[in-house]
């Protein structure tokens, strides 16, 4: 009886959910451990990140706090740069690291880095593909629905349903080397910019590695999840 109602297919949403749950696990503690290690420069996350924009020649570009917890972001819309609470008037390696993080998407918008332009251009369609896509896949699947094609053949709404959900698993996939980029100018801008010296960059270095986690997590978990439905897909097929 079991074996009739379990699907082997959901092992692929769960080995997803603890990957992300490893990642997110991964970035806290390291976050925390960090948070407690203060720089040597004695600037906060504000400070930090108004030197970096400053010495990149970015003088348009806002620095401003954001309730929340690493709720950090850069808004590319209004020329932004949003600090958490846990990072606007911190003084530690941790704070600083994330703020110089930002602030290398604010490099990115201003050099007009390519994927970043994709992932900006993609939000709608992938907005669409995160709320949509599972629900006609499902709906698709109970219901059984085929739209026949003018020239002969046909497509279901379970195929309509996948296509649009790839689209929420390309902004994932478009994500990662938009945030390794990111990560990869604050370090250099840190240790440029005399804001950190070489055995703080290197521990900024490790919080940056462990928040890129949770990026290749949810890619992963997007992509584990996109195979699901294809092979619900093929099943429904093969038994109808």
């Amino acid at each position: 009886m079991f074996g009739y109602y379990f699907d082997p297919t959901y092992l692929l949403v769960v080995i997803g959910a603890l990957l992300c749950m490893w990642a997110s696990s991964r970035v806290n503690s390291t976050y925390r451990k960090y948070s407690r290690v203060r720089c040597r420069s004695g600037m906060t996350g504000a400070e930090a990140a108004e030197r970096i924009l400053q010495m990149s020649g970015i003088r348009d570009v806002e620095v401003a706090h954001v309730a929340g917890e690493l709720t950090d972001h850069y808004d590319p819309r209004n020329k932004v740069l949003r600090l958490s609470d846990s990072v606007y008037g911190s003084r530690s390696v941790a704070a600083i690291g994330v703020a110089a993080h930002e602030c290398g998407h604010a490099v990115q918008h201003q050099k007009g880095y390519a994927p970043l332009k994709i992932r900006s251009a993609l939000v709608p369609a992938a907005n669409i593909g995160s709320k949509l896509g599972l629900p006609l896949v499902i709906l698709g699947l109970v219901l059984g629905l085929d739209f026949a094609l003018p020239g002969g053949g046909s497509f279901s709404l379970v195929q309509i349903g996948i296509w649009i959900f790839s689209l929420a698993v390309l902004f994932q996939i478009v994500t990662l080397p938009v945030e390794f980029n990111a990560s990869g100018r604050a370090l250099r801008m840190l240790g440029d910019y005399g804001i950190m010296n070489g055995d703080e960059v290197d521990d900024c270095k490790r919080v940056l590695g462990a928040a890129a986690l949770t990026y290749v997590a949810a890619a992963a978990s997007a992509i584990l999840q996109l195979l699901r439905l294809i092979l619900l897909s093929g099943r429904s097929r093969r038994d109808d």
